[in-house]
């Protein structure tokens, strides 16, 4: 009796291998597929919008290219590991899809980016918001503006963003405190599809700094790296 449910066991846990192996070659399958054409270059790469309004659009000057490099190391996906930066409407920001923003300060966008960047998303590209302490009130209503007929949706833990290639159960990863609030992820959605992530009290970005500027615990940093990659995947492959 106890060796048959042992065995029962065993088989549950080779067969949860099994399939997780399937599922990693699908989605590695599907990400050489999709990061074919993704730029110019034929590679993947994130474009950090340098916006208005005072903050620091450009903090955390390490964390894109450790974040890129990680991704490189670790999936399929061919990447530039240099980003680019942008502002809504250039030339430079029409060519690519995945955009990201970070900051302590505030953030404004005028009217002409607002809609631009709005239909840029609802066209097909991604952004993800990390609040790096600070940018949260300005954000919110930069975000109003943006979606009027939309609210940010918390994403559950049970949401495909947390599983899609690293797995993390307890969702949003901590990276700092700050005023001891739960990290979040929030969504607005098209449909089905997320078209805007925003991160708060989680810091990912200083998590993807260089060790030595926040000297976090190196599993910090890696929890950090993969919760990015999965951002990067999800986007993808939605």
């Amino acid at each position: 009796m106890l060796l048959n449910i042992y065995l029962n066991l065993i088989l549950v846990y080779v067969l949860s291998l099994i399939i997780m192996k399937i599922k990693l070659n699908i989605i590695e399958l599907i990400l050489v597929t999709v990061s074919i054409g993704l730029s110019d270059t034929g590679s993947f790469n994130i474009s950090r919008i340098q916006y208005s309004g005072g903050g620091d659009w450009y903090a955390n000057r390490s964390s894109l290219p450790n974040l890129l490099d990680f991704v490189q190391s670790n999936t399929s996906i061919n990447v530039n590991k240099e980003e680019m930066q942008v502002k809504i409407g250039d030339d430079l920001f029409y060519k690519n899809k995945f955009f990201y923003i970070t900051g302590h300060g505030d953030i404004k966008f005028n009217p002409e980016e607002t809609v631009i960047l709005r239909n840029h998303l609802l066209n097909g590209a991604f952004l993800h918001v990390d609040d790096n302490y600070g940018l949260d009130k300005s954000f919110r209503e930069a975000v109003k503006k943006l979606f009027p007929e939309k609210d940010l949706s918390l994403l559950p833990k049970s949401h495909e963003l947390f599983h899609c290639y690293y797995s993390f159960p307890n969702g949003l990863p901590k990276v700092h405190e700050h005023d001891k609030k739960p990290p979040e992820a929030l969504g607005i959605f098209d449909q089905e599809r997320l078209i805007l992530l925003y991160t708060y009290e989680s810091d990912l970005g200083d998590g993807w700094e260089d060790k030595n500027v926040h000297n976090d615990p190196e599993n910090i940093r890696q929890e950090a790296l993969k919760m990015g990659t999965n951002i990067i995947i999800y986007s993808l492959i939605q």
